[in-house]
C-alpha cells in the first residue's frame, strides 16, 4: 500500500536466530487482581509445562493490578522460589495497563499473556508462539470460535462472546474470530511500535490492539484452543460489554477520520510474492482495476442522479457540467484513497487539480455526445440522453483510469526506495509519553528479573544494543530427556 507519508518503522520479519543468549525467548505475563487462591497453582502448572515442553529459555511475569488481598505476597514467594518467575506491582487497576507496562519494558523477543484461571489448554502455547519465532506472523491469538476449537461454557457467555465478535465484524470490519480470549502473543519489535497507539487500559485493550494491527496490514495467526469456562470468574459481563462498545465507537471514529498513524506499522513481508517484479505486468494493476471499476460504477450512478436533479431547472449542457464536476471531485478523492492507496493530506490539492483536468477531458466527451444527440433530434427523450451519457462515460472512464495511473497517482515506491531515510523519529501523542513514563516508574520500583538458566542476570529495563533487532535464542533440552539421545 502506497502512502504519502514516511515508511513504517518495522523491518521485514525474520526467523529469530537460534543461538545462545542469556535473554529469555518468551515472556509470559499473567495479569492478576485479588487472585491469592488461584495464582500459585497457576504459576506452578505453567512453569512445569514450559520446563517440560518449551525448548527455549522463558520467563513468567506476574503483573499485579493493585490487588488488595494477599496476591502480592504470593507473587513475591513464587519469585523467590522459582528463578524463572518475577513479579511487577502496579498501583492502578487495568489489564491493558498491566500488559502495556510489562511488554513495553520486557527484553524478550516474544511476549505473551494468559489469564490466571488457565481456562485455555496449555498445549496450545507452543503453537501460539511458534509462528512469531519463525517470523511468519506478527501477532498470535487463541480462538474459541473456530470449528476446531473445543469449548465448555455456559450459554450466557457463549451468546455475549459471539454477539461481540459480530459487532466487531460489522462495525470495524474485523476478520479475526475471537478478540476476547485471554491467550495472545506478539513480537517485541511489533509491540514497541503498536502499543503506543493503543489507548485503552482495560478489557478492550486486546480488541483495540488487534484491530489496529489488522488495519495496518500486520499478520495475525489464530490457534484453535480447548477452553473450559471458569465459573468463579470475577469479570463483570455487563459493565465490560458497555466499556467494549464505547471502545468500538472510539476506535471506529478514529479509523473513519484517519487520525491514527497506522502507516508507522507498515512493514515489508520478506519474500512476499506481491513484491516480486513480473515482466510486462504492472504492479498492483489487477487490484487497482477492481477498485477503480467499483468506484466508477458508484460514481456513474451518483453522476446520473445529479444530472437528473439539475436537469429539472437548467439545460442539458449545464446540468451535465455541474453533475460531472461534483462527481469528479468525489471520484478523485475515492480513487486517491482506495484505489491507489494514497493517504494523508500531502498532495491532495494537487491531485484534485489534476483530477479536474481529467474531468475536463470527460466533459468534452460527454458534452460532445450531447451536442451530437441534439443535432440529430431537436427534443431527445430523457432516457435517450442518459443512454448517450452512459456510453460517453464508459469511454471517459477508460481514459480516466489511464491518466490517473500514469499521471495523477504514479507509482512512487521505487522513488521512495532510493530516498535516504530521515533521522527524525516519529512522535506520538502526549498521552503516549505519559504511558511510557508510567511504565518506567513502575519498573523502577520492581525487583530485577532473576537470573535465567544460563546464570546471566537480566533487567526488565534493559535495552537491546544498537542493531540488535531480536534477541538471540538458546535451545534448551527439556527435563527428563536422555542425554545419550542424539536429538
Amino acid at each position: 500500500m502506497r502512502t504519502d507519508s514516511s515508511p513504517g518503522a518495522l523491518p521485514a520479519r525474520e526467523h529469530l536466530p537460534a543461538t545462545d543468549a542469556g535473554t529469555p525467548v518468551l515472556d509470559v505475563v499473567i495479569p492478576v487482581y485479588n487472585e491469592e487462591k488461584d495464582l500459585r497453582p497457576c504459576v506452578l502448572r505453567l512453569h512445569e509445562h514450559l520446563t517440560r515442553t518449551f525448548p527455549y529459555a522463558f520467563r513468567i511475569t506476574v503483573a499485579d493490578n493493585a490487588s488488595t488481598d494477599a496476591t502480592p505476597s504470593v507473587a513475591a514467594r513464587l519469585a523467590a522460589e522459582i528463578p524463572e518467575v518475577t513479579g511487577v506491582r502496579l498501583e492502578q487497576k487495568g489489564r491493558g495497563r498491566a500488559l502495556r507496562t510489562v511488554w513495553s519494558a520486557s527484553d524478550s523477543p516474544i511476549l505473551a499473556y494468559m489469564d490466571v484461571d488457565l481456562s485455555t489448554d496449555l498445549n496450545a502455547l507452543l503453537p501460539l508462539v511458534a509462528p512469531l519465532i519463525s517470523g511468519h506472523s506478527d501477532l498470535a491469538i487463541g480462538s474459541r470460535l473456530t470449528r476446531a476449537s473445543r469449548v465448555v461454557r455456559g450459554p450466557k457467555r457463549e451468546f455475549v462472546s459471539r454477539m461481540y465478535n459480530l459487532i466487531l465484524r460489522g462495525s470495524l470490519q474485523a476478520r479475526f474470530s475471537d478478540a476476547q480470549c485471554g491467550f495472545k502473543a506478539i513480537r517485541r519489535d511489533v509491540a514497541q511500535v503498536l502499543l503506543p497507539l493503543v489507548e485503552d487500559t482495560g478489557w478492550f485493550f486486546d480488541t483495540e490492539m488487534l484491530v489496529l494491527a489488522e488495519r495496518a496490514g500486520l499478520r495475525i495467526h489464530e490457534v484453535p484452543v480447548d477452553w473450559v469456562d471458569d465459573p468463579d470468574s470475577t469479570v463483570h459481563i455487563v459493565r465490560t460489554a458497555v466499556e467494549d462498545l464505547k471502545g468500538v465507537w472510539r476506535v471506529g471514529k478514529a479509523l473513519a477520520t484517519g487520525s491514527l498513524p497506522l502507516d508507522r506499522l507498515a512493514r515489508p513481508f520478506g519474500d512476499d510474492p506481491r513484491d516480486r517484479e513480473i515482466q510486462d505486468v504492472p504492479r498492483g494493476l489487477a487490484r487497482q482495476l477492481v477498485g477503480f471499476c467499483v468506484i466508477g460504477v458508484l460514481s456513474t450512478l451518483f453522476y446520473l442522479l445529479l444530472y437528473s436533479l439539475f436537469r429539472q431547472f437548467c439545460g442539458s449542457q449545464t446540468a451535465n457540467a455541474l453533475a460531472l464536476l461534483v462527481s469528479a471531485v468525489a471520484n478523485t478523492a475515492a480513487n486517491r484513497r482506495l484505489t491507489f492507496g494514497v493517504r494523508g493530506r500531502g498532495g491532495a490539492v494537487r491531485h484534485q487539480a489534476q483530477g479536474l483536468v481529467v474531468f475536463g477531458i470527460g466533459l468534452v466527451l460527454t458534452s460532445g455526445s450531447l451536442a451530437a444527440l441534439n443535432t440529430a433530434t431537436s427534443h431527445p427523450a430523457h432516457s435517450t440522453e442518459l443512454a448517450v451519457l452512459v456510453a460517453a462515460n464508459l469511454a471517459a472512464t477508460v481514459l480516466r483510469f489511464l491518466l490517473f495511473r500514469a499521471w495523477v497517482f504514479p507509482d512512487r515506491r521505487e522513488q521512495q526506495q532510493t530516498t535516504a531515510p530521515t533521522d527524525a523519529a516519529p512522535t506520538y501523542a502526549s498521552w503516549t509519553d505519559a504511558t511510557s513514563s508510567y511504565a518506567a516508574s513502575s519498573y523502577a520500583t520492581a525487583r530485577p528479573y532473576p537470573s535465567t538458566r544460563t546464570g546471566t542476570s537480566t533487567s526488565p529495563t534493559a535495552q537491546p544494543q544498537p542493531g540488535d533487532d531480536t534477541a538471540r535464542l538458546r535451545p534448551v533440552r527439556p527435563l527428563g530427556t536422555d542425554p545419550r539421545d542424539p536429538r
